[in-house]
């Protein structure tokens, strides 16, 4: 059976249209800082509840002040989620595009609870161990990612402040 999933199902289309189709656990996947000149790449995997959450979006659509208040959303109500950072270095030694992988599937690996499917933003990612698919802007079309978006952010965005108070000619 194949299933659609419209324009105009709204954020959680995704995660209801994998439901119907006997994935009930849907992790999302996305990461923050790929490709930026300083810091850590973060990537997060978030698994939600059932019930939506009011207000979630992409992040880089929120202002900083709503992210922070979603990711407050986001930790408090996930029925699990994870956060991966990997060094520049290790994104030096790797590649970034190998090392953005290796981020989104340590991500993943970490939740406490088993996804039955996971949601990437943009990229493919194999040897997740579960039926996955890369979505074109998932984080502004998937509820999930968009969650692991908001959540890789805020993280990163945290660690880049600690850094700038000890660095704050940078």
């Amino acid at each position: 059976m194949a299933y659609v999933i419209r324009r105009d199902a709204g954020l959680y289309g995704y995660e209801r249209a994998l439901g119907r189709a006997g994935f009930p656990v849907v992790a999302g996947a996305d990461e923050a800082g790929r490709g930026a000149c300083a810091g850590p790449l973060v990537a997060a995997a978030v698994i939600l509840p059932p019930r939506p959450l009011d207000g979630l979006a992409d992040s880089k659509k929120l202002t900083p002040r709503a992210r922070e208040r979603l990711y407050g959303l986001v930790v408090e109500r996930a029925l699990a989620w994870a956060v991966v950072l990997v060094e520049p270095t290790e994104c030096d030694d790797l590649g970034m595009h190998v090392a953005n992988l290796e981020a989104l599937r340590r991500a993943v690996s970490r939740l406490d609870a088993r996804p039955d499917f996971v949601l990437t933003d943009g990229f493919p990612v194999d040897g997740l161990g579960v039926p996955s698919l890369a979505v074109w802007k998932g984080d502004a079309v998937a509820a999930s990612v968009a969650a692991a978006s908001i959540v890789a952010k805020v993280t990163r965005d945290r660690i880049m402040e600690a850094y700038a108070a000890d660095f704050p000619a940078y």
